[in-house]
């Protein structure tokens, strides 16, 4: 999708179709710049109010624009990204199978809600239909921003859309379902990127011979339940900066059926979407390629599928980490701590500045936060400043949550040094405690992203999240460490 910016409506051919945005006291404005023919008779007739995205079509009453529509904002002191996101949508779905390029004039808004509405739009601009016999035939390419006055550059455009870039590859990811989207299906798609990006990227796939070589047996007692290898997959993002990393590790669990600790039928579809850590992974490491930001990041992905069979790890089973410590398995349902626990220790070879995990980790966290916003776990405040403030620029918000010793007791075992579960109270919370015993050496944060990675019902489908927040996090760093 490309984005521009322009002081006024630019040049056009049959397929563009304008949309004013307006507020009560700038549509006489809107009325005198476009020379709307007859605006106070409709406004008369249809009794438009300009409230939250009520629509006024403007059929030939543009001059040489067929197509225009104003779009009500309401009261503009009551604007919040999440009405702005409801607005976005309304512009996107009425274009996005007429319409090669659009203009919106968007003088109307606040100018610190620019960067989060032109964000908003090119996330709505997403569909997908890879599996369906009758393709959707989007054909929207174009979003031309309007304002006589707007904090919006060259720079921000380009971030904006490397994260559409980057969010809308994290959305396929999560959608393509399990028997497509196998581990190593996730290795051939960083394989793809680095060959896009060869002089940006470098790509290393690690196999199950070399995991147990380097003892990681907490995540050989998740894959080897699958005839699907399993698999730690590593993204190294380097300009010329010399500088510790940034490092991302994702959960990639492609399906997850809870092992022997099985899952109930209902919604078991739904865990197709357990490897949508590793997709905002995969997905900021494209942003960042696409927006080639100065900075140096690692991004690790611990892909495995859950499956239970004959080799499967039991409930009681001990497993010895590469870290040394040893974990009972009491739930093989909690597989991706354990897939998490060994790559943590892992990317400490590639002596990080911070490490961000992103996992869709706990029903817990889903019952906590719903799917508003993700779940943030780190004993460092600077780190979860810096995240929530990233989180709220692109309004892909998080919430912090505790991560304190007094709950580590959940996690005692009589037979190891802990168990991947920690019983029925606070389970996001003694799943943060569990990652945080592979952390202390490095600044760390944990994104539990169980309620936010996909929306289910009708609307299903991956969302995408958090790459916007990430890939804010990681510019301001670039921005402010350049």
């Amino acid at each position: 999708m490309k984005l521009t910016i322009n002081t006024s409506l630019p040049a056009h051919d049959a397929s563009q179709s304008l949309f004013i945005l307006v507020d009560s006291s700038s549509v006489q404005q809107a009325k005198s710049i476009y020379q709307i023919n007859n605006l106070d008779h409709l406004i008369d007739a249809t009794q438009f109010k300009a409230g939250l995205n009520e629509a006024l079509p403007l059929i030939a009453s543009v001059a040489e624009q067929s197509n225009a529509a104003l779009i009500g904002l309401g009261e503009a002191a009551d604007l919040k990204p999440a009405k702005l996101a409801k607005i976005a949508q309304t512009v996107i779905k009425d274009s996005q199978k007429k319409f090669r390029q659009i203009s919106v004039d968007i003088s109307a808004l606040p100018a610190e809600l620019h960067y989060i509405f032109a964000l908003s739009l090119t996330q709505a601009a997403y569909g997908y239909d890879e599996f369906k016999s009758k393709k959707n035939e989007f054909i929207l390419e174009e979003i031309h921003l309007i304002a006589a006055q707007s904090p919006l550059g060259t720079e921000q455009i380009k971030l904006i859309e490397a994260i559409q870039q980057g969010q809308s590859f994290a959305r396929d990811l999560g959608n393509c379902p399990g028997n497509i989207c196998f581990p190593e299906y996730l290795a051939e798609q960083a394989q793809l990127l680095a060959a896009e990006f060869p002089d940006l990227l470098k790509v290393t796939v690690i196999n199950e011979q070399q995991l147990a070589d380097l003892g990681m047996n907490a995540f050989l007692a998740v894959s080897k339940g699958s005839d699907r290898p399993g698999c730690v997959i590593t993204l190294e993002y380097q300009t010329s900066i010399d500088q510790a990393p940034i490092v991302l590790v994702g959960k990639g669990i492609t399906f997850d059926t809870g092992g022997i600790s099985l899952k109930p039928g209902p919604g078991m579809d739904e865990m197709k979407f357990d490897m949508c850590g590793a997709a905002s992974v995969l997905g900021t490491l494209r942003a960042l390629c696409e927006a080639q930001l100065p900075i140096h990041v690692v991004g690790a992905i611990a892909a495995a599928e859950n499956m239970p069979s004959a080799h499967a790890s039991r409930p009681g089973d001990i497993v010895t980490t590469m870290s040394g410590q040893t974990v009972e398995i009491l739930n093989t349902d909690a597989e991706g701590r354990l897939v998490l626990c060994d790559t943590l220790s892992y990317v400490q070879r590639f002596n990080p500045a911070v490490i961000v995990d992103i996992a869709t980790l706990t029903g817990a966290c889903v019952i906590a936060l719903g799917s508003v916003v993700s779940g943030l776990f780190t004993p460092d405040d600077e780190l979860a400043a810096e995240l929530t403030d990233a989180g709220e620029q692109t309004f892909d918000r998080i919430w912090r949550m505790p991560v304190l010793d007094d709950y580590q007791e959940q996690l005692d075992s009589p037979f190891a040094d802990m168990a991947n579960i920690g019983g029925p109270k606070a389970g996001a919370v003694t799943a943060a405690c569990f990652l945080q015993r592979f952390t202390r050496e490095y600044r760390w944060a944990h994104l539990d992203i169980a309620g936010t990675a996909w929306h289910s019902g009708p609307a299903k489908g991956a969302t995408g999240r958090p790459v916007p927040l990430l890939v804010q996090f990681i510019a301001s760093r670039a921005k402010n460490h350049g």
